[in-house]
Order: C-alpha cells, then structure tokens, then sequence
C-alpha cells in the first residue's frame, strides 16, 4: 500500500511540473495579435486607492497594447475589495491618468473572480458585436482564463502578460494548477 501512495505521490508531482511549465510557456507566449478589446482582470488596490504594483503592470500592458493598436478599446474587470475600492473605477482613473480616452475605457465592477470575469466580459463583447479579445494578467493566470472564455463559446480569444515576476509567483502556480482541476470537475 505505501508504494502505491509513493507512485501516486510522484505521478502528482510529475503531472504538476509538467502542467505548470506548460502552463508558464502559454502565458508568457504573446502571439502579437490584434483584437477590438483588451479586457484586463483585476487585482488588489492599495490602502491608498492607488492600483498595486502587479495590477499596474497588468495596466501598463494594456496601455502599450492600445497604444501599439493591437486594442481598440480595453475593458478593466474587478470586484470591491476589501481595502474598500472598486477594483474597476481605480483601474479606470489609472487609464485615464494614462491618457487612455474615457470612451475607450469599459468597467465591469463585478467581476469578483475570473470566472465572473469571463461571463461579465461575454456578455459586454456580445451586446457590442465584438468579436475578439486578448486577456490581459499574469502569465500563470492566462490558460486557465482563456479555457474559461473558449468553455463559455468565446473563442477568439488570445492573451498578453506583463512582465513581471515576484516571489508570490510560485504558490499561483501551484493554485492555478488546483483552480484548474477543481474548475474541470
């Protein structure tokens, strides 16, 4: 029995390794496609309202995707978080700060998780004809969010990730891989 448990260790550990450098190269593989909408998943906002330094990032991507015209509009996606903001609204001024037209700027308040996400961004590309999309988050983040929006019958869909590494990197590995069985069961 305990070699039985020492296989099934090992082939878990196999399948993780493998699934996450697949996982890793998908997300940092920018095809450097062109799409009508940007749709940027959010992120925490510090004390002071101002986005953290990861969500920028993820702003900034879009922002040079928009100004390079891979974009024509960008949609930012966020729930209320628990330093009292809506995600959403604070990734909006950032934009703006950025000078990133207002009316090129969509806000989905809602979207608490990624799957909300996907499902609030659907539902705004179908009510405007669009129909292609690159997501915008880290690069552990964009399999698992472009399976989402391909389950939920939006498959052009593509993505680009900022360049940006921190320690906490590993355990969102190692969620994005839990994330991705739980969400298949």
């Amino acid at each position: 029995m305990l070699t039985i448990i020492k296989i099934g260790v090992k082939l878990g550990l196999i399948l993780f390794l493998i699934q996450s450098t697949l996982v890793c190269i998908d997300g940092l593989y920018d095809k450097k496609t062109k799409a009508v909408v940007g749709i940027v998943l959010g992120n925490k906002i510090d004390a002071d309202g101002s986005p953290s330094e990861r969500l920028r990032a993820r702003l900034d991507k879009s922002i040079e995707l928009y100004r390079t015209k891979r974009i024509q509009t960008i949609l930012v996606s966020g729930g209320f978080g628990k330093e009292g903001f809506w995600e959403g609204e604070k990734m909006k001024d950032y934009l703006v700060l950025n000078h990133i037209p207002m009316e090129k700027i969509m806000v989905d308040n809602y979207g608490n998780d990624t799957e909300k996400t996907v499902i609030n961004s659907i539902r705004i590309m179908d009510s405007l004809h669009y129909k292609s999309a690159i997501t915008i988050s880290q690069y552990f983040h964009q399999t698992r969010t472009k399976a989402l929006f391909r389950n939920n019958g939006f498959y052009h869909i593509e993505s680009a990730s900022p360049i940006y590494f921190e320690w906490r990197d590993s355990y969102s590995v190692f969620r994005e891989f839990v994330a991705y069985y739980k969400e298949a069961l």
